[in-house]
């Protein structure tokens, strides 16, 4: 395929954290858990003499989000009506923005292959969210709760060119939106959730093909099984000499195809018009540097701290600032004392191991059986040599995660503190050598690799307790004196 190149633009749809709807005081609730149609009002309904009325937090909420991808925020943006008749919208119109939405030109910056790429942000616009349906043999059921929440769609330019690429740019969009507590970045609730974008380009095109939209992606992994999908069943449609038709389509997960809903509406079909129940919003300098100032430290500049002031690889800060939780977990165990290059090194590997083994996900590291003070009490034992590196790993830790102990209590109660006197150590080695004449002659005859597996035999005679430097010395100098 290497004469076909990818074009992928995304609309992300995300819901702003709010208490109550976009425009109205009824409450938001969490769509997983509450009844259906238990959090609705006249204007969810779509009742007639109902008047909207902004939410100003979900404003500031879509302004911090703007900044946060280095958008512009014009001084005026107004609400529209876009009209479709569909039975998740009761009123038979979304209250949205078309030509003056909330923030325009940003972009976010991805790494991929440890290659930095600048992605455009064409647009982040203010809405309503829809009800929700759900389709059954019978016919269709709809939850009004999710009708009125605060939506903010965030529109890349089509700048991404493989669905690995719109997984990076997703994953840190999804990131950021958390950083700042403006989304949970839930997609299994609907709260965040993916439209792409799609055409290919042959390289002997001098203009865009046509695009098709895939709807509704409820996951980054389903987002990306989707594209590759698309890519190839556009690339097979032209190959055999027909052509890509605009359309709306749906990924069907239990089958996993594509799906055509529908053919593509055009954007005068929505018959957009100024909404007449609202006013123009002015969004004035003092109040976008008033919601600057509120910003949080996000993961780019988390990312560069990391590498700056700590001396950690671009990849570990990449990995330990992904997740905000893990980023702040980071950081206590530094601020703790904890030399920065070994907590990112064991966070990296035996927690995120103890974490995969039970099934928790990385941004509920708070919830874990080992807090970062306890933690950072077994690091600083390994680290002043009272127990060593294996004895830490493989005894130690795990015992404190399925106990609640404390490393010091458990290193006493089991008698695991390090071994570091020369002269027991001495005697273990003389013993060692005495026991196994054969690797020692082997060893003497020129074969020194043969030292790791004597050294494996004390460090087993000691259960693991030697102090791996000192063990290696005795034994290094014992064997001198026998050469």
């Amino acid at each position: 395929m290497d004469e076909w190149t990818t074009i992928i633009g995304l609309e992300v749809h995300a819901e702003m954290a709010t208490a109550s709807k976009m425009f109205s005081r009824c409450p938001v609730v969490d769509s997983g858990e509450a009844a259906p149609n238990s959090a609705v009002d006249a204007l969810s309904l779509g009742m007639p003499g109902t008047l909207p009325v902004i939410n100003r937090q979900a404003m500031e909420y879509g302004i911090m989000v703007g900044l946060a991808l280095n958008c512009e925020i014009p001084p005026i943006n107004q609400f529209a009506r876009k009209n479709y008749f569909y039975p998740d919208l009761p009123k038979g119109y979304q209250i949205s923005q078309y030509d003056r939405p909330l923030a325009v030109d940003g972009h976010i910056i991805i790494e991929l292959d440890g290659e930095p790429k600048h992605i455009r942000v064409r647009r982040a616009h203010m809405e309503e969210d829809t009800g929700k349906l759900t389709h059954s043999m019978g016919g269709s059921l709809v939850d009004y709760n999710r009708a009125g929440v605060p939506l903010l769609e965030i529109v890349s330019e089509p700048d991404l060119r493989s669905a690995a690429e719109a997984e990076a740019y997703a994953r840190k969009l999804r990131s950021i939106l958390r950083y700042l507590g403006v989304n949970s970045g839930d997609m299994s609730k609907g709260v965040l959730r993916f439209e792409a974008n799609v055409s290919v380009r042959h390289q002997d095109d001098a203009a865009l093909r046509e695009r098709t939209e895939i709807k509704n992606l409820n996951s980054i992994r389903n987002m990306v099984k989707a594209i590759e999908y698309e890519v190839a069943r556009q690339i097979k449609i032209y190959r055999r000499g027909a052509t890509v038709k605009p359309a709306t389509l749906g990924w069907d997960e239990a089958t996993q195809r594509i799906q055509v809903q529908r053919y593509k509406e055009r954007a005068d079909e929505y018959r957009y018009f100024p909404e007449p129940d609202l006013p123009v919003v002015e969004v004035s300098r003092e109040w976008a540097a008033q919601i600057k100032s509120k910003l949080p430290a996000l993961p780019d500049e988390l990312q560069a701290r990391f590498v700056d002031d700590l001396g950690l690889s671009a990849y570990d800060a990449g990995v330990l600032t992904a997740e905000q939780a893990v980023a702040q977990y980071f950081m206590a165990l530094v601020e703790l004392g904890v030399d920065a290059k070994v907590a990112a090194n064991w966070l990296m590997t035996e927690v995120f191991r103890l974490m995969n083994a039970a099934g928790i996900d990385r941004d509920a590291i708070a919830s874990i059986p080992l807090s970062a003070q306890r933690f950072a009490g077994l690091l600083t034992l390994a680290q002043a040599g009272m127990i060593n590196q294996s004895t830490a790993r493989k005894q130690v830790l795990p015992e404190m995660w399925t106990s609640g102990k404390h490393a010091r209590q458990i290193v006493e109660e089991r008698g695991l503190a390090q071994v570091s006197d020369a002269a027991v150590i001495g005697d273990i080695v003389a013993k060692a050598l005495a026991d196994n004449e054969e690797l020692v002659a082997r060893y003497l005859a020129g074969n020194e690799k043969v030292i790791n597996a004597l050294f494996g035999r004390i460090m087993g005679a000691l259960r693991g307790k030697g102090d791996p430097a000192v063990v290696r010395r005795v034994l290094t100098e014992k064997l001198a004196k026998l050469a």
